[in-house]
């Protein structure tokens, strides 16, 4: 089969955006008002005035606010922000100017699909401009964030995966940087504390007590792991996934790396595991 050329490749990611902006229009989200952008933080974060009120936080996002804006389900590339010691990742500053393009001088659609607030007080919006373009979608496409949901704010995963795939497959923006490489199980040692994606064959699968356990190699005290609450687990099930059938299946997770017995991604919601030989 000839490859598909630039312009060709374009336009499919075009109407997939396009499809995807759709789907998000009919997802259920909850509206959450407008706001006229004021400032761009980063390449993920936004400040804006609202110019219609936030149902569901009237309080702190009524008409006049100024508030920052957290795109939510998506992780940009980071600056430092007065962080110190923080080196900004490969692409923060790229991600950041993209998001000016998209959004400054415009006033952006609020929705929600989850928790409308964070600890720190930034709304936690899905964001349309007047257009329909989908923001998170948009930086998706272009390869300049990654998928980063949370269990109480879930909705578009599937969409976003999609995107992100995509433009992973491309590799696009972020993935044709070593520093976002989707890692193996055995690199996932020299990376915790952070936000991965590994990948690899699940070797063994076990459920002790309430906890259900994904092995990626033969020492269980050292290999990478990924644990699997009975709630999550349920959910999974749900969803068409036994936990155990995974057995000898390759798994994309992705979360926090921490160290228990190994490098361990401990998961919260059913949206950090992909099945990818199905």
């Amino acid at each position: 089969m000839a490859a598909m050329s630039w312009g060709a490749r374009s336009i499919v990611a075009a109407a997939m955006l396009a499809a995807s902006a759709a789907a998000a229009a009919g997802s259920g989200l909850a509206p959450g008002g407008k706001g006229a952008v004021r400032d761009i933080i980063d390449g993920d974060t936004l400040v804006v005035e609202m110019t219609e009120a936030a149902k569901a936080t009237p309080d702190v996002a009524k008409p006049g606010t100024e508030i920052q804006i957290r795109l939510v389900g998506i992780q940009a590339p980071k600056l430092p922000l007065g962080r110190k010691g923080f080196k900004a990742w490969p692409l923060a500053e790229e991600s950041k100017t993209v998001l000016e393009e998209l959004t400054q001088g415009k006033t952006l659609t609020l929705a929600f699909g989850g928790q409308p607030m964070d600890r720190h007080g930034r709304l936690l919006a899905q964001l349309y401009d007047s257009e329909g373009t989908w923001i998170q979608g948009a930086l998706l496409e272009r390869g300049l964030a990654r998928v980063y949901t949370f269990p109480d704010n879930r909705k578009l995963a599937a969409e976003m995966l999609a995107l992100e795939s995509r433009a992973r497959a491309a590799k696009a923006g972020i993935w044709g940087d070593p520093f976002y490489a989707v890692r193996t199980p055995e690199e996932a040692a020299a990376e915790i504390g952070t936000f991965q994606l590994v990948e690899g064959t699940v070797k063994d699968a076990a459920t002790v007590r309430a906890r259900s356990y994904l092995n990626f190699g033969d020492d269980w005290k050292t290999d990478f792991t990924i644990v699997v609450g009975a709630s999550v687990r349920k959910m999974l099930a749900k969803s068409g996934i036994d936990i155990i059938s995974l057995k000898g299946r390759r798994v994309r997770v992705r979360g926090w790396l921490d160290s228990y017995n190994g490098p361990m991604i401990e998961l919260t919601h059913p949206e950090q595991i992909e099945v990818l030989d199905q």
